[in-house]
């Protein structure tokens, strides 16, 4: 009687386990699909600090410019936040 109850048991807590572990599956797979598209946020924040290292690079000569090149690299992060 001893061995059928603890077969009975590691049954239920091998399902048990089982279920928590569907669950944690679930939850990971969910996660990853509200992530952004990895590759394209590189490329995204490669274009933005070349575009801010410009920008940046216009001050000394051009103060006009050079706030114009550095709120285009702002929208251009805000874009890369939405990839």
């Amino acid at each position: 009687m001893s061995t059928q109850n603890t077969s009975k048991k590691i049954k239920y807590q091998s399902n048990k386990k089982n279920h928590q572990n569907s669950i944690e599956n679930n939850k990971v797979a969910d996660d990853i699909s509200h992530m952004p598209n990895q590759k394209w946020h590189k490329y995204m924040s490669f274009i933005k600090s070349g575009v801010r290292i410009i920008g940046y690079g216009f001050i000394p000569f051009n103060l006009t410019i050079a706030c114009v090149i550095l709120i285009l690299s702002e929208v251009i992060g805000i874009i890369e936040e939405m990839v």
